[in-house]
């Protein structure tokens, strides 16, 4: 860290200033943070239980899951504490910490999302290769890179960052210590920075955004050319929960990171920034269990056993 950085904590002016709402927002998102947490931890647990699961899209799901995990936990316990004891400071070294993981796990949930639908592309439009293109070791490769492209992309943006000098002001106007805002507060020119998370931008969010639209144009094309009925729903089916994380995964980061010309319309910046980093890793395993007949039945058949066994020890 430079010499001449003066800031030692950041203010977060959090969600709002009513003390009333406060206390219901942070009942609520004490419960929406509980249920994500049991919920992501359920298809992390089910998909390595149930040998029915073990497929590569039940494995990608798995790494899905633990990033939503990490995702909401680096900002909704701050979050949370803040209202509780009614500070609104975070340290400088808490703030950075928390801007980097934010940004590494969610460039990492779009790569993933990118490998799931290629993985959804190789079975629907070749269905004869599937388990030979996917194989094991392919997917623990996708994985792998999933994990370390996010940390290239991350990294040098991030490393400009924090070497940047801060002397003042130390308010964000914000519940988290979002990019954006910290770069407003750098006193010096950040030119270079904003070039380089443009160039972050456009290859995670538009470069996998591209991706899992080529393969569903394809998956798409191929799915209407089946001439049962039943085996375009069976086909369109093993897709639709995928379609439905990448449509609220995508369109809430795309409007979450459109920057504000008005005061006003912070709060509407920060209603999406909930909707993305609150919502949206609690839905993604309602919806995977909701849509997914597959899960279901794991579902089922886990607690069938947990009966039993209790019966048993009876």
């Amino acid at each position: 860290m430079m010499n001449n950085t003066m800031v030692r904590e950041f203010i977060l002016l959090g969600l709002t200033d009513n003390h009333q709402l406060k206390i219901i927002l942070f009942i609520l998102l004490i419960g929406v943070y509980l249920l994500t947490i049991m919920g992501n931890i359920l298809i992390i647990v089910i998909t390595l239980v149930n040998q029915q699961l073990y497929t590569p899209m039940y494995f990608f799901l798995r790494h899905i899951a633990f990033v939503e995990i990490g995702y909401t936990s680096a900002i909704l316990p701050k979050t949370l504490d803040n209202m509780a004891t009614g500070q609104k400071t975070i340290s400088l070294a808490g703030c950075f910490t928390q801007s980097f993981v934010h940004f590494v796990l969610g460039t990492t949930e779009f790569l993933l999302l990118a490998a799931m639908s290629i993985d959804r592309y190789v079975a629907i439009c070749n269905p004869l290769r599937y388990s030979t293109v996917m194989n094991n070791r392919v997917c623990s490769l996708l994985v792998l890179w999933c994990w370390a492209g996010s940390l290239l992309l991350i990294i040098v943006p991030a490393v400009v960052l924090f070497r940047m000098p801060f002397c003042g002001p130390n308010t964000i106007n914000h519940f988290f210590c979002d990019n954006g805002p910290l770069v407003k507060l750098a006193c010096t020119d950040t030119s270079l920075l904003n070039l380089l998370n443009f160039i972050t931008a456009t290859l995670s969010l538009l470069g996998t955004l591209s991706v899992n639209t080529v393969s569903y144009i394809h998956i798409i094309s191929t799915i209407m050319r089946i001439r049962s009925t039943s085996g375009r729903q069976k086909a369109f089916s093993t897709c639709a929960s995928h379609i439905t994380v990448v449509s609220i995964t995508y369109s809430s980061c795309i409007f979450m990171y459109i920057k504000p010309n008005h005061d006003s319309e912070l709060y509407y910046s920060k209603g999406v920034a909930l909707l993305n980093t609150v919502l949206a890793p609690l839905l993604v395993p309602f919806i995977y269990c909701l849509r997914n007949t597959q899960v279901q039945d794991a579902l089922r058949g886990a607690c069938r056993q947990l009966v039993a066994i209790r019966k048993d020890s009876r």
